[in-house]
């Protein structure tokens, strides 16, 4: 066996001991800053003004995380409409509080979106980080900022299970194709969601339906191993059994699909890619090396660490 594989396997075996699992540590990461969440938030924005040159009304985040700042900073833009979609409720309506009040600080004094200096593993990369004022103009932020519309989400963020909220809608667990009305949506976006869900083409599907034509979908997905082994790839050299063993009893950890296979479901739900942008890391892994599973994946999958799409619904 590969010297990699012996401790992460160890490890796994450990979490599949009763009561271990409960004893580790909850959460998912970035997402509970605040200037992460604005951040991501105006990369998955300025992709989108670059097709429609207005607010999408009504858009859908996929995995939000520890915190809702993402979805948070699309209605501070003028988004009317957020709907939160996850499998596990990781964040609280306190922390999502104090994270709108910093956003609120950030939009009303026009920051500079946090670059890769600050935060080198957001994706897309951007030219120009400074705020983009040609997209959400004076007047608009009249409207979005007003303080009539802040206390309105305020109460909608107190009181998040109300079924009439307007601003914000959330659903756990989403698997349900009809947790969004058909039809309804402008736009879907995900940072390094995609990667951990395991029923992907039932994803895709959803996503097809959700989105009215013509809506767009911006996800940031990241293939590498995840800390399951210390080779940025060797994720792919682990057999079925002992990936089982690795994910520990966890229901999901990382997919193992590729680049490729993103590109595929998009064009068998009806996507026409848009903007395709993957980041390159060197792969050291022989053919021989990889899982049964993973023998045919090809050079551009073996060395495409993580790669942003932007694709529409036709």
């Amino acid at each position: 066996m590969n010297q990699e594989k012996i401790k992460p396997i160890i490890k796994g075996m450990i979490k599949h001991i009763p009561g271990v699992k409960s004893l580790i540590r909850k959460g998912t990461g970035g997402t509970s800053e605040s200037r992460y969440c604005y951040s991501v938030w105006f990369r998955h924005l300025k992709s989108w003004h670059a097709v429609y040159d207005k607010l999408p009304e009504s858009a859908a985040e996929l995995g939000p995380g520890d915190s809702l700042g993402i979805g948070l900073s699309a209605l501070l833009s003028g988004v009317n409409q957020i709907h939160f979609l996850d499998v596990v409720k990781y964040w609280d309506g306190k922390r999502n509080l104090q994270i709108f009040e910093e956003l609120v600080t950030l939009f009303k004094s026009r920051a500079d979106i946090p670059d890769n200096n600050e935060y080198p593993e957001i994706t897309p990369f951007l030219e120009d980080y400074s705020f983009p004022s040609s997209i959400l103009t004076d007047d608009i932020l009249e409207n979005s900022l007003s303080e009539t519309r802040l206390n309105l989400i305020r109460k909608e963020l107190l009181d998040m299970d109300n079924p009439n909220n307007s601003f914000i809608k959330y659903q756990i667990p989403w698997f349900d194709l009809h947790v969004v009305k058909h039809n309804s949506l402008d736009f879907i976006y995900s940072q390094a969601v995609l990667e951990h869900v395991e029923e992907l083409e039932n994803t895709y599907d959803a996503m097809s339906k959700w989105l009215k034509s013509d809506g767009l979908m911006s996800h940031s997905i990241d293939f590498r191993s995840h800390g399951s082994i210390p080779t940025w790839n060797g994720h792919w050299t682990y057999s079925d059994m002992e990936w089982h063993i690795v994910k520990g009893g966890k229901s999901f950890l990382i997919n193992r699909q590729p680049h490729s296979k993103h590109v595929e479901m998009n064009l068998k739900h009806g996507f026409k890619i848009i903007e395709d942008k993957p980041v390159k890391l060197e792969n050291k892994l022989s053919k021989n090396q990889l899982s049964k599973k993973f023998k045919n994946l090809s050079e551009d999958d073996l060395s495409t660490s993580t790669a942003y799409i932007l694709s529409k619904k036709m």
